[in-house]
């Protein structure tokens, strides 16, 4: 017996085919049971899906509307470990918060590859570049932009599909920090899942479901346990062309 389902997370659609044993009842309760050959083969599903729950969250989130803003410490507030950032970042935290209460907000400590000095990415909506700029007294704010409308993968169109930059703040993480991969107010959205059904046809990696009205499809992969995974991203508009000098 085979289902299927749908995830919605902002202009990204995801639907898996997946097997279930006979004796299951209650196909609409039913989640895809993965199989290991090892306990390292565990491991890495469990970071696998972390990381794409993440991305889901962040997809329904954020949008062309949201900043992305890079935060530096400069030599007085330099420190060294992420315990010591806490006690400047949290401050600033709390500022934003006072602002506006509503806001959504996701920050991500890390370290530079070049330098090693521990800096904070952040997306957020609600939020001015004129308030971030004003509340932040620990550095400098080497960047604050609103996130693209249009983000190529092999050179394809994706449209509002975030998944790249919230799998690069995902790995910004490093054990060094311990805790949680990034801190996070409680409003963000989650994805919209719809109950599995049957799939009454047959599904392989070139025979993919019918993308959503105004979607295309974009991906598709299998496992060697049966598991098919797509996915299908909004249609985006074709971006403007830049008018030639006169």
């Amino acid at each position: 017996m085979r289902a299927k389902r749908r995830i919605f997370a902002g202009s990204v659609c995801e639907q898996e085919v997946y097997t279930l044993p006979d004796r299951t009842k209650d196909v609409k309760k039913a989640e895809p049971r993965p199989r290991f050959s090892s306990a390292e083969e565990y491991e890495d599903f469990k970071q696998r899906l972390a990381r794409r729950n993440h991305a889901r969250m962040f997809n329904a989130t954020f949008s062309p509307a949201s900043l992305y803003t890079t935060i530096t410490l400069d030599n007085e507030h330099e420190v060294h470990t992420f315990a010591e950032a806490d006690g400047i970042i949290n401050p600033f935290w709390r500022r934003l918060r006072r602002l506006n209460p509503d806001a959504q907000i996701a920050l991500y400590p890390g370290r530079g590859k070049t330098t090693s000095r521990i800096h904070f990415h952040m997306v957020s909506n609600g939020l001015t570049e004129e308030q971030i700029r004003e509340k932040w007294d620990g550095g400098t704010i080497i960047r604050i932009e609103h996130l693209r409308e249009h983000n190529y993968y092999n050179g394809v169109d994706h449209g509002r599909d975030y998944t790249g930059l919230a799998n690069y703040l995902f790995d910004h993480w490093t054990p060094e920090q311990g805790g949680h991969r990034w801190k996070a107010t409680r409003n963000l959205r989650q994805p919209e899942k719809e109950a599995p059904t049957l799939a009454l046809r047959t599904y392989t990696e070139k025979k993919a479901p019918i993308a959503p009205k105004g979607y295309k499809l974009v991906e598709a992969r299998a496992t060697k346990w049966g598991y098919i995974y797509y996915k299908y991203v909004r249609e985006p508009e074709k971006p403007k062309r830049r008018k030639k000098r006169e």
